[in-house]
């Protein structure tokens, strides 16, 4: 769905709820169901259990107070001190705020759903009236519910433990989640809060409150997520974004991004003119960090996006030893450097090694957690995965985990599909030494994609010696006792491409003899600058790969688009940021489709069409031969050794 406004949430509004939040703290009474004294455990710690479902020492209603618990804490962890420890009292303070936060949030809703009128003629209601009436005040206390939960990790999570899964462990889940009334939603939650605080065995320390306040709450708006499908009357939540004055903070939707998730890995900063070859690559890592940068944050959408030159998923191939990992690193290099120019937050978001669990399920959960952070809007995100053969190959494959195809599901459903959000501003890249072992459907949703071949020519290897020796010369002058090429400034080779045309060697026609064959079948009927030449070359190519489709012509049609607005964006727009990132969205636009115009002055479209056309079809024959020779490659060589071995075993006998 579109979000269409932006509604501020005003600081003043906030301090005329503040008292009603802290009178929650100080006291609630919550009457715990049968369902959650009689909670099962799933194998979680007995002892949690039955005291949480204990916590009513035998009357039906309890009164229990968070403020006067924390105050016990702070007696039981640090008798010596008179002030609240700081952590206490972040924690207190974060779930004050939250708890004002929901309020407000809850109102707005009441006003917008209509909920207000309904209330104040509640006694005239008819009974179609009153299951409105009782549905929204569910979906009102749902939602204030999670706005709290989620102001609560906006402000604790960046002073959380890195590793929760201790806390994780000793939590047992909440007993019960109330949607009846925002009184009894808010009651019921912090009733268990509350029981969990007292319990002996889950704060040893004050920092462990601020760790458990974090789990909890994580807790709480899982269980919410599980239930929102059962929620009506959702638009007004669905089509607006709540933005808290003079905060990053915003409420947008169900939508659960925390700034606090995923944090930047470390890398080893490489410049692309330490990569020896690799034009294609290294041209199209020029590109992509162009486009990312170009990201709109007030509008959310990035314009490269609007003129079709935009990547949100590539692959970058080649042998072994050809540089994948150095190109990461020197994607994540331009990147880092000019967004710290330009002020803007980077994160660098690599797939973990060990994303593959052993145990059912935990592979999908891990791969959630990996690809939740590529739907925050709040900055640019490039995010590698190398060695991509591990964990995306071919489902179909013998021998292939549980494990794998439980991240391809994820991955297929985070790149396309419900799931998939894409403002712009992040990239998946997989890199892989073998294409051919990827899965087909992973393949599909490529949509850009060059070689990482490393050196290619004498250039080439002239200069990645060069690289290599030049250490020596600054260390050891006149050490280096060998002739300089005569005609070659070192280097120069290794400059980066104005264009792809500069790059790619002029294909008319397919290498691959079956594209070659049919694209000539063809051709004998159909020019190849009449539209039907190729509806006719895909109908054809499709009897030979049956797994062609549609989404293979959109992978051609985006290599046209990114062909067109292969352009520079000028020097001076990155020295000056004012002229072009810093301005709005629309001029952003405007100035971009300038550019492109002039662009495509020199170029042709049904030629590079045909180019596009060919350049893909040749490479899906080759990633679908590739693994069928090496499995004959393989069986000869091993042919070959028992040959070699009889031979030998004859002779010594």
């Amino acid at each position: 769905m579109e979000h269409n406004s932006t509604f501020p949430i005003k600081l003043n509004e906030l301090d005329m709820l503040r008292d009603e939040a802290t009178s929650y703290l100080k006291s609630i009474q919550w009457e715990q169901s049968q369902r959650a004294k009689n909670k099962n455990n799933d194998g979680k710690d007995e002892s949690i259990l039955l005291y949480l479902s204990r916590a009513n020492k035998g009357s039906n209603v309890n009164v229990t107070s968070v403020s006067k618990t924390i105050l016990g804490l702070k007696k039981r962890l640090l008798p010596e001190s008179v002030a609240i420890p700081i952590y206490l009292n972040q924690s207190l303070y974060a779930v004050q705020e939250g708890i004002t936060l929901g309020i407000w949030v809850k109102d707005s809703y009441y006003d917008a759903s209509g909920l207000s009128t309904l209330s104040e003629n509640k006694s005239a209601l008819d009974s179609s009236g009153k299951r409105e009436y009782e549905s929204k005040m569910h979906t009102a206390t749902a939602f204030m519910l999670f706005a709290t939960a989620y102001k609560i990790l906006h402000d604790l999570k960046p002073h959380a433990s890195d590793d929760l899964s201790v806390m994780k462990q000793k939590f047992a889940g909440i007993p019960e989640v109330s949607f009846l009334s925002p009184l009894k939603g808010i009651s019921c939650q912090l009733f268990y809060y509350d029981k969990y605080l007292g319990h002996p065995d889950i704060i040893k320390t004050d920092k462990d409150v601020i760790d458990f306040t974090v789990v909890y709450f994580e807790a709480l708006i899982d269980e919410i997520q599980l239930r929102k499908s059962t929620l009506e009357y959702t638009d007004t939540i669905e089509d607006r974004t709540y933005k808290l004055e003079k905060s990053d903070f915003a409420v947008d939707g169900w939508n659960n991004v925390f700034a606090g998730t995923a944090v930047s890995v470390e890398f080893n900063k490489v410049q692309f003119e330490q990569i020896v070859g690799n034009k294609d690559a290294k041209h199209f890592a020029r590109r992509l960090t162009e486009r990312l940068l170009s990201y709109d944050f007030e509008a959310k959408k990035n314009p490269f996006q609007e003129l079709g030159g935009f990547m949100p998923v590539f692959m970058g191939y080649g042998i072994p030893g050809t540089g994948k990992s150095m190109l990461i690193a020197a994607i994540a290099t331009r990147l880092k450097a000019h967004s710290e120019n330009l002020d803007i937050p980077f994160l660098f978001h690599p797939m973990p090694d060990t994303l593959i669990s052993t145990f059912q399920g935990g592979s999908a959960e891990k791969m959630v957690e990996w690809m939740k952070p590529l739907q925050d809007p709040t900055r640019l995100i490039f995010a590698p995965i190398d060695d991509a053969e591990n964990n995306l190959q071919e489902r179909t494959a013998q021998g292939v985990s549980a494990g794998v195809k439980e991240v391809i599901g994820v991955f297929l459903r985070y790149t396309e599909g419900a799931y998939a959000v894409n403002y712009g501003n992040s990239s998946i890249g997989l890199f892989t030494n073998l294409p051919e072992m990827l899965d087909k459907a992973v393949i599909s949703r490529v949509q850009g994609r060059f070689k990482i071949d490393g050196a290619r020519n004498q250039k080439d290897f002239v200069d990645q010696d060069y690289l290599w020796w030049r250490k020596l010369e600054e260390t050891m002058p006149n050490f280096i006792n060998m002739d300089n090429p005569d005609n070659y400034k070192y280097l120069d080779a290794q400059k980066v491409a104005k264009n792809l045309g500069e790059i790619l060697e002029k294909i008319e026609r397919p290498t691959e003899e079956r594209v070659l064959n049919t694209f000539d079948k063809v051709a004998s009927k159909y020019k190849d600058d009449e539209h039907m030449f190729y509806a006719h070359l895909y109908t054809e190519i499709q009897k030979i790969f049956p797994f062609f489709s549609s989404r293979d012509v959109r992978n051609i049609q985006k290599a046209v688009s990114l062909r067109l607005t292969d352009f520079d964006l000028e020097p001076d727009w990155f020295e000056n940021p004012e002229i072009y990132f810093k301005k709005d969205y629309d001029t952003k636009f405007n100035m971009l489709q300038e550019l492109m115009r002039a662009n495509m002055k020199g170029l042709d479209f049904s030629d590079i069409r045909r180019q596009e056309v060919v350049r893909y079809l040749d490479n899906v024959a080759t990633i679908a031969d590739t693994d069928f020779k090496r499995k004959v490659d393989a069986r000869i060589n091993q042919l070959n050794i028992e040959a070699e071995a009889r031979e030998q075993f004859g002779k010594r006998n």
